[in-house]
């Protein structure tokens, strides 16, 4: 019995050393505002540094109708993780610019110290839903694409596919566990710019796209974060968005029937580094807040 004792505990032991952390894993996707168009040089020192603990996997973007990209490595996040961002699969090329991932990031630590966090970023500038309004940016709609089919819906999923695939995400030399919890969407300016028959599809066109994030992340009733678009107001009719209110309408109305969802509405306040983007004060708080609207969720 003794030796039985013996090797139980030794299979035990074993069992602890390759078992790594278990990591609540949260989506980052959208358009350039979810790129993150604020500079570096414009945050506070306490800032202006690698989040320790906290793992990124940032997937490179690519347009629509291309070979299918989302390549990304596992790193510890810092600053430069904002448009200009690019991953070859070995190494991270940081930009000048952060996003929302930031103050994200650590605002949850501060409300959950011993909670390990991980975030996977997938988000294209200029992209909409709907396939009227693509352009030259790209669509969402998964069934959106010309000569190859491919879309911004396949990237994500690449991205996904890749991120999953890292058994070991911390470099730690053992298999860590990623728990889906949360996807934060900013986007919709496009969508509220093409014309006002494809603002009227925004609904319908999110809520098919998040059920197929969920979907993909086997959780169908993930949490779903959505900051709401707003205006800068710079264009001759005070209207960057002609069509902008009833985008807002839509994802007001989109989180209302989900059950799962909240609607982050402080960038209605937001200044504006241009006609379209926020300024780094406002992506700062962004962050903060797409944070606190995940944590009620998990207080529920």
């Amino acid at each position: 019995m003794k030796n039985i004792a013996c090797v139980l505990v030794s299979l035990l032991f074993s069992l602890h050393i390759v078992t790594g952390k278990e990591y609540k894993l949260y989506y980052l996707g959208g358009q350039s505002n979810m790129d993150g168009m604020g500079y570096i040089a414009d945050l506070p020192e306490e800032l202006n540094a690698p989040v320790e603990g906290v793992m990124i996997f940032h997937g490179n973007t690519a347009p629509d109708n291309a070979e299918i990209d989302g390549r990304g490595i596992w790193s510890e996040l810092r600053p430069g993780h904002g448009r200009g961002f690019e991953c070859d699969g070995v190494t991270n090329t940081y930009s000048d610019r952060f996003g929302v991932e930031l103050t994200f990031a650590r605002r949850l630590v501060e409300l959950s110290p011993m909670t390990n966090i991980a975030l996977v970023k997938y988000s294209r500038g200029g992209t909409s839903i709907d396939q009227e309004a693509a352009r030259k940016f790209g669509s969402w709609d998964p069934d959106y694409g010309d000569s190859t089919g491919v879309n911004q819906y396949d990237h994500f999923l690449s991205t996904l596919r890749n991120a999953f695939s890292v058994k070991d995400i911390d470099g730690d030399g053992k298999a860590d566990h990623l728990i889906p919890s949360g996807i934060l969407w900013m986007q919709g300016e496009s969508d509220a710019y093409y014309s006002e028959e494809v603002a009227r599809r925004y609904e319908a066109n999110l809520k098919r796209l998040m059920d197929l994030m969920r979907a993909a992340f086997r959780i169908d009733d993930l949490p779903v974060v959505i900051g709401r678009i707003s205006d800068s107001g710079q264009d001759a009719d005070g209207k960057v968005w002609d069509f902008g209110q009833i985008v807002r309408e839509a994802q007001s109305l989109f989180v209302e029937k989900d059950g799962h969802a909240a609607l982050v509405t402080s960038t209605d306040h937001y200044r504006y580094s241009d006609r379209y983007h926020y300024s780094s004060e406002g992506y700062i708080d962004l962050g903060k807040k797409f944070a606190e609207s995940v944590a009620e969720f998990e207080q529920r």
